[in-house]
């Protein structure tokens, strides 16, 4: 399925998409060369917004949490991709322990746990489900809305190593973002967790993704040569702010006055008619929370107590001093009347499918990771990796061709993220 691009300002976006098509093997070399100089992250998910004139990714998820809702054709690309990821990490693993959210009520959720640990079995691995929950001190099975089941069971620390009753894994993979922090039970671990521990929120900052990713567009642009704001949205950030208190309130205010000028220009340069905006986002935290849009610094200056109760606290309750203010990107698809945005998954390096992520209740200029938001059964029909050479630039392969580069070139920029957090000792100790 492909949503329709209710957009007359096509223009750029057919002359990207084009250029794209027409690069593809210089493209899949240059991809190729970078996975042999970074190591892929085990896997990922991005936020993408087309805007008809802009096609740009606006968040990159290390701790995906939507495997159920991905196209159940592309189950044997996302197999064969986790047993390259876990090859390349512990060649020796027989025995994964998957620690998720814990989210036990939120039984969307859950079926994506049910969906990871079945591509993971069928990699060839025995699988337990650990739960971080302290209430949780015996087994349980929860039935889930779609006929599955999981197990979840008590974590138990047995000195180095992370275990459940009667199973001593080989490694360890989070599909839990760590917002609340790096529990005890987790540190000093001699077993690999992947992703590291040092990719959760405690520690990742959006900021520092973004400034990644700004190196690997321009890099990009100048390889296909195209503009690289076509692809990159323009980012600052506020590192001293308190809502409650309303302190760091100028700062956020010069930034967006500095992003929304910015975006003018281009606006000018492309003959888009469109009002720019930004998204105040908080720059460590997910599904949604911490998020506002502007469209004048003034706004910023003005916020009311509910908003500044809205923006002070995300995920977990962490506190939020240190904000990503980002370029607004429109997005103009839409299925049945309703806005969406394409989620692409990947595993290791490999595309593995996506799905729309749809709101029948927000506008193209409005976050849409928001209560009210659905999924199914909107996953890609097409695996993004199969372009249609004879087709228009724009047909439903080429376009999810073009996001599965996009989306791509953000995991590019989230390995080299993940490589620099290592070598700074205060982040490094954090996990230690």
């Amino acid at each position: 399925m492909i949503p329709h691009l209710t957009t007359a300002l096509s223009g750029p976006l057919l002359d990207l998409e084009r250029s794209i098509l027409n690069a593809m093997p210089a493209i899949e070399h240059w991809l190729r060369g970078q996975w042999q100089e970074h190591a892929a992250p085990f896997y990922a998910s991005v936020d993408l917004r087309n805007s008809g004139f802009k096609l740009a990714p606006v968040d990159t998820n290390l701790f995906p949490g939507g495997f159920n809702n991905l196209n159940p054709d592309f189950l044997p690309l996302c197999v064969q991709a986790a047993m390259a990821a876990i090859e390349k990490v512990c060649p020796e693993a027989r025995g994964v322990l998957l620690v998720p959210e814990n989210h036990t009520r939120n039984t969307f959720y859950l079926q994506n746990v049910a969906a990871l640990t079945n591509i993971l079995r069928l990699a060839g691995l025995n699988v337990r489900v650990g739960s971080l929950l302290p209430e949780t001190t015996a087994a349980r099975t929860i039935d889930l809305p779609n006929g599955q089941s999981i197990v979840l069971e008590p974590l138990r620390r047995k000195g180095n190593r992370l275990t459940v009753e009667g199973f001593d894994p080989c490694a360890v993979l989070l599909n839990n973002d760590l917002s609340a922090g790096v529990p005890e039970i987790l540190k000093g671990l001699e077993q690999p967790v992947i992703p590291p521990l040092i990719a959760g929120w405690s520690t990742r900052r959006k900021s520092r993704h973004f400034t990644a990713y700004d190196q690997v567009a321009q890099a990009f642009a100048k390889l296909i040569g195209i503009d690289p704001w076509l692809i990159n949205p323009y980012f600052a950030t506020c590192g001293q702010i308190n809502f409650k208190e309303r302190r760091g309130e100028e700062c956020l205010a010069a930034h967006v006055d500095e992003i929304l000028k910015n975006v003018r220009e281009k606006y000018r340069e492309y003959g888009i008619t469109e009002a720019p905006f930004a998204v105040v986002k908080a720059d460590a935290g997910t599904y949604g929370m911490g998020v506002m849009m502007v469209r004048d610094a003034s706004e910023v200056l003005e916020l009311n107590r509910n908003q500044r109760k809205k923006m002070a606290v995300v995920k977990e309750g962490l506190e939020v001093h240190e904000v990503l203010v980002q370029e607004g990107v429109y997005t103009y698809e839409s299925v049945d009347d309703a806005v969406a945005e394409p989620v692409i998954y990947m595993i290791d390096h490999f595309v593995v499918g996506g799905f729309y992520r749809v709101h029948t209740s927000r506008g193209k200029d409005e976050n849409l990771n928001a209560p009210g938001m659905h999924f199914v059964p909107l996953a890609f029909e097409t695996s993004c990796l199969t372009p249609d050479f004879t087709g228009s630039p724009d047909c439903p392969p080429n376009r999810f061709y073009a996001y599965s580069v996009v989306a791509r070139l953000a995991l590019v920029a989230a390995a080299i993220e993940l490589e620099q957090y290592p070598t700074e000792p205060e982040l490094a100790a954090t996990v230690a």
